[in-house]
């Protein structure tokens, strides 16, 4: 009988041997025994028993699955990319600003002249995890400006595996620490689903931020889903920058001293230089030591420029484009006031760039301490897009204004953050012209995607074990898509065919390693085109040709009339890139046909990567409908505390009407606390129990506070505590058709206790777009920080039992003859 089951199962094992999964096998059967894969299939199929099966131990072999392994040699990789950085901020490529570590990376390594970005973060985030164009993997535009078409509802498809997913399927230990804004808006809450954070991509591990930017002093940090809070009684003194640094290092040494032979692959993303412009004091310090800015913008660009042409970057004859008066003042022209208060701007931000870099430098170093630095393949690029205008033409102590279409705080009005610049009671940004001045020697900045100033990264790639032309320099053309396929190759990873099932569309990008050969320094690029479009603003680039549309909208302006016809209501410039490489010289009269043939293909690329329908609209579409857990819903209960709720899973009160309702259970001795709130500190509301007494207060991004209160405290037992508000407005459709007239309006506010009007006062405007991202909706008290320091410190833990909180939101709908005369009016404007 053991025999005739041996021979069954044998057979049995031999029938599924034909399609094992593996290419070569160490110690088969035994409990060390490993496996490299083909990769074709992710995961893997299971590996057939290969023993023997009696009916007794004593008449059967044991035998092991073996652990799948990377191959051999294959190196640890270490991506990392910082944010918002332009062409000229790091010293490596002539910037005034100190980064010491890039600069030893690139003399251990090789210098990268002519890295692409998409012109804006979680776009090229997308393509540099996926070696897929943006639009490809849903990313057009950020998460918080998705719509209901493939190439911009930011969702990365299941068969756009990342490399995170890749390389752990192929035995790699991946972690991600940092920016993640690749996870939908409206999938962020703990409810989830989590296929589309970090750990539902392939990476391990993750310590950072979900969202585009964050406070670094008091972050919306997670730890892989659940979310930390580090800083907890530790103002001014924890840092997000120097965490995570911590974190990485701490978690490289439980990987290499568990498994010291298992490579590991981490994407090291930190919020630096994203605003808000979050460094120490130390380091603000050390900058404003330098007096690096202090002879101005114009100056900056001069000294910043010369440096490029130095260190060989480009020649001594080369030009740039005029400063452009049109929009940014010159230095000279500058009030005192004005030139203190821009100073004090870009030190901080200086300070943030060289404080992100010395980090950075610190798991580098880490690296050589357990010497893994050898063999690790250290791919640094400076900046997801060219640095960000976000701020306005004056900067401003508080990034969210801005998305609520505030970009012109008064300089009188910004001094009262003078000292504390750079601090947690300020959600900063620096003036125009620092912007401009960073991405020298190229025109335009973050968001624009049709010029260099937008699109032309710098990046080091440093691997001794295998790159011996130390210090040399490559300039040809790449793109963030080409990253994976890199790693790809020399780690000696196949591209699967399929992942659970689903077979995989091809990468986009090429490998460009065989640039690490001094052989092939001169060689030609991975690839002969490339296209790129960011809300309406496009370039195609063609063998050193580029057709790039004329600048439409400056990107300090994110409202306003919008082009209802990008691909052709546009005035085309062209550039030869190879004889012009600093994009100065438009040579579109000269050339009509070229121009027509680029126009042409970037129609091809566009139809073949998702990028049609093109939409010029850009803080409109913040506020615009999209997938979300209260989608639909008009009224919410609570019967507890509940904290962390995300802006774009938890329910939406701007532009409409609508009624809060909180039962409570007052003690004997009276009660405080937080009974609801959203945002934080830049801007937010909060329904609260201050000394007893109930309070409705509004933050309007932290530049005024709108308050209701009663004059009473709330006395033992149960009471009703009700905020309804009536809004004036037409509501966000109104932003359907580009249209700001229905939103921020008016609206009256009216308090009660137990059924009676305690306070009652008219707003006369309100916030129209966004509350604070990165801060959560709270039930019972209030996470991060508060949205009235004056009053109360959070967590302002609410010490009344709360039976029930109802939300009941009332948004106002537009009538057939209102929308017939929004649409009319925006082709007008269009036009």
């Amino acid at each position: 009988m053991s025999k005739l089951l041996g021979a069954i199962i044998a057979a049995l094992g031999m029938a599924l041997v034909l399609s094992g999964p593996a290419d070569a096998q160490e110690n088969t059967g035994a409990p060390n025994a490993t496996t490299t894969l083909n990769g074709l299939q992710l995961p893997p199929p299971p590996v057939p028993f290969g023993g023997e099966i009696g009916t007794n131990t004593a008449e059967s072999t044991q035998w092991w699955p073996p652990r799948v392994v990377p191959p051999e040699e294959a190196p640890n990789v270490l991506l990392i990319i910082t944010d918002d950085s332009g062409w000229g901020i790091p010293s490596t490529f002539g910037g005034v600003i100190p980064t010491p570590t890039m600069d030893g990376l690139a003399a251990d390594g090789l210098r990268f002249t002519s890295m692409h970005s998409t012109s804006l973060c979680s776009p090229t985030r997308a393509a540099l995890i996926t070696g897929r164009n943006h639009h490809n993997v849903g990313f057009g535009v950020i998460s918080e400006q998705s719509t209901g078409f493939p190439g911009y509802n930011s969702i990365i498809s299941e068969d756009k595996a990342t490399v995170g997913r890749i390389l752990l399927d192929n035995g790699y230990n991946t972690s991600w620490f940092g920016k993640d804004h690749n996870t939908p808006a409206f999938e962020a809450s703990q409810a989830g689903p989590f296929d589309q954070w970090p750990t539902g991509m392939g990476f391990e591990y993750f310590y950072g931020f979900v969202g585009g930017d964050a406070n670094q002093w008091q972050p919306n940090l997670f730890r892989n889903t659940t979310q930390i809070y580090p800083f907890d009684n530790a103002k001014g003194e924890w840092n997000l920058i120097t965490a995570m640094a911590d974190d990485a290092i701490d978690w490289i040494t439980r990987m290499h001293q568990t498994n010291p032979s298992n490579p590991f692959f981490i994407k090291y993303a930190p919020g630096a230089t994203h605003a808000p412009h979050h460094p120490t004091k130390e380091w603000v310090e050390k900058i404003e030591a330098m007096h690096l800015f202090d002879d101005g913008w114009n100056k900056l660009q001069e000294t910043i420029f010369q440096n490029q042409k130095n260190l060989g970057y480009f020649s001594q004859d080369a030009k740039i484009t005029p400063w452009p008066t049109d929009y940014i003042k010159d230095w000279d022209s500058l009030t005192d006031d004005e030139k203190k208060l821009f100073i004090k701007q870009v030190n901080v931000f200086a300070a943030y760039s060289a404080y992100s870099d010395h980090e950075i430098g610190r798991i580098i170093q880490f690296l050589k301490d357990i010497g893994e630095y050898d063999n690790t393949l250290i791919i640094y690029i400076n900046g997801d897009n060219g640095t960000s205008a976000e701020g306005g033409l004056l900067g401003t102590p508080n990034e969210v204004a801005y998305f609520n279409g505030i970009n012109a705080i008064p300089v009188e009005e910004q001094m009262k953050w003078y000292d504390v610049w750079g601090t947690e009671e300020t959600y900063n940004h620096m003036a125009v012209g620092w912007t401009w001045a960073f991405d020298t020697p190229f025109p335009w900045m973050k968001q624009i995607a049709s010029q260099l100033g937008g699109i032309r990264q710098n990046m080091t790639v440093t691997w001794p074990a295998k790159i011996t032309d130390k210090g040399g320099r490559r300039d040809q053309f790449l793109h963030v898509i080409d990253v994976v396929p890199t790693i790809l190759e020399v780690t000696g990873i196949s591209a699967p065919q399929s992942v659970d099932g689903i077979t995989q569309a091809p990468m986009d990008g090429k490998s460009f390693a065989y640039l690490f050969d001094p052989a092939n320094a001169d060689a030609a690029p991975p690839r002969d085109t490339q296209y790129f479009e960011m809300m309406g603003q496009w370039g195609l680039w063609h063998d050193d040709w580029f057709l790039a549309t004329k600048v439409n909208r400056p990107p300090w302006i994110a409202f306003g009339p919008t082009n209802q016809d990008p691909l052709n209501n546009q005035t085309f410039e062209l550039y030869n890139l190879k004889d012009d490489p600093t994009q100065a010289n438009d040579i579109a009269a000269a050339h009509p046909d070229m121009v027509q043939k680029l126009r042409e293909m970037f129609i091809m690329e566009a139809t073949r990567y998702q990028v049609f329908p093109l939409d010029a609209s850009v803080g409109e579409r913040v506020a615009a409908p999209r997938p979300n857990i209260t989608a639909g819903r008009d009224e919410f209960v609570y019967t507890r505390p509940m904290v962390g709720l995300p802006q774009g899973d938890s329910p939406m009160l701007l532009n409409s009407s609508y009624t809060i309702t909180a039962e409570i259970d007052v003690p004997e001795g009276g009660a405080e606390g937080m009974i609801l709130t959203s945002g934080g500190r830049f801007a937010g509301y909060g329904f609260y129990l201050l000394g007893g007494r109930p309070v409705f207060l509004w933050n309007l991004v932290d530049l005024e506070r709108i308050k209701w209160e009663g004059k009473d405290a709330l006395g033992r037992g149960k009471h009703t505590v009700e905020f309804d508000f009536v809004y004036d407005g037409l509501g966000a459709e109104t932003l359907a058709f580009n249209d700001m007239s229905g939103v921020g309006r008016s609206g009256t506010g009216t308090l009660k206790v137990d059924g009676k009007v305690v306070d009652s006062r008219k707003m006369d405007k309100t916030i129209p777009i966004i509350l604070q991202w990165d801060e959560s909706f709270d039930i019972g008290s209030d996470t991060l920080t508060g949205v009235n320091d004056a009053d109360y410190t959070p967590p302002f833990k609410l010490t009344a039992k709360l039976d029930k909180l109802t939300i009941k939101v009332d948004r106002p709908q537009l009538s057939e003859a209102d929308r017939k005369k929004l649409a009319t009016a925006a082709h007008r404007a269009s036009d």
